[in-house]
């Protein structure tokens, strides 16, 4: 009988839709792609609280503002759950942070534009929250347990968070001229960078190769992109905006919209650290990291005096 190398008997686990899990023998490469991908998953979903955590306070009505304390919570607990999910891979919060910190890390490109108006509050529930549930449907699926346990409780939660936003934008929609105005401003300021959010082009992703045979992902990039493109245009029919893209026209060849030249030097640019607001959204970070180490402290004397007390 012929004998098996560790990585081939990985490799079947995958193909044959059986979970990896914790303590099972992986691939470095596979671990490494892992922790970069769910950490920067995780950072993504903690900066994201800055944007709209800034609108608390100057929401329209108690309603708008419940409804927008609960998605920052929910963020909060998102980024909870994919740092357990991270941590299984052998790497601690505390390193995970760090990374971040420094600029080791990155997060998701379009938490790094600014929320002008209460308008962009809806664009996010709709737009980005709508790029991520088409990028993260498939992770509930992926091949690593921990990841995909997560992503089937987050799924849901930012699904609901695009109806909400959704809803937000209906109401503006039906509102005065100004109110319309304003959500076609937020349009199309939040469109593009939107579009960005899947990565880059197949052509010039370096990950996705491997990641597709290990089933970390299940599509493509651009494939999603596409996806996200076809299901948004009738959205916006019903909002009564215009998508920023003269481009964009339905092809009777391919069953898809053909859409616009992608600006990938904005989006390389923002990555780099050079965005609207990525100074402001790492000091938010750092300085929140800082001021919070007397809890974390006081955390930790509890736990360990409780310990002493079991013991």
């Amino acid at each position: 009988m012929a004998q098996h190398t560790s990585e081939e008997i990985f490799q079947q686990k995958v193909d044959n839709e059986i979970k990896i899990e914790a303590r099972e023998w992986m691939p470095d490469e596979y671990r490494k792609t892992l922790i970069r991908q769910i950490s920067q998953h995780a950072h993504s979903e903690v900066v994201g609280m800055l944007p709209e955590g800034n609108w608390i306070t100057r929401a329209p009505n108690l309603r708008r503002k419940l409804i927008l304390i609960a998605k920052v919570q929910d963020e909060a607990g998102h980024g909870l759950y994919l740092y357990s999910a991270a941590e299984t891979l052998g790497i601690t919060r505390d390193e995970m942070y760090e990374q971040l910190h420094t600029g080791k890390a990155k997060y998701s490109s379009i938490f790094n534009y600014p929320t002008l108006t209460w308008a962009d509050i809806g664009a996010i529930g709709w737009l980005v929250d709508g790029a991520a549930i088409m990028n993260q449907v498939m992770l509930c699926r992926t091949s690593y347990g921990p990841y995909a346990r997560a992503m089937v409780r987050i799924c849901k939660e930012e699904s609901f968070h695009q109806r909400q936003g959704y809803e937000s934008l209906l109401a503006l929609s039906k509102g005065s001229d100004e109110q319309r105005a304003m959500l076609q401003d937020a349009v199309n300021r939040w469109w593009w960078p939107s579009i960005m959010m899947f990565g880059p082009s197949d052509a010039e992703s370096t990950n996705s190769e491997k990641s597709m045979l290990w089933k970390i992902k299940r599509q493509s990039n651009d494939d999603l992109r596409q996806r996200f493109v076809d299901a948004t245009v009738d959205q916006a029919r019903i909002l009564g905006v215009t998508l920023p893209d003269p481009d964009l026209k339905w092809n009777e060849e391919r069953g898809h919209y053909d859409f616009g030249v992608i600006n990938w030097d904005e989006f390389w640019n923002v990555v780099k650290g050079n965005g609207p607001c990525n100074k402001q959204r790492m000091n938010a970070r750092v300085k929140a990291w800082n001021e919070g180490a007397w809890v974390r402290e006081a955390a930790m004397v509890f736990a360990d005096k409780r310990r002493q007390k079991v013991a």
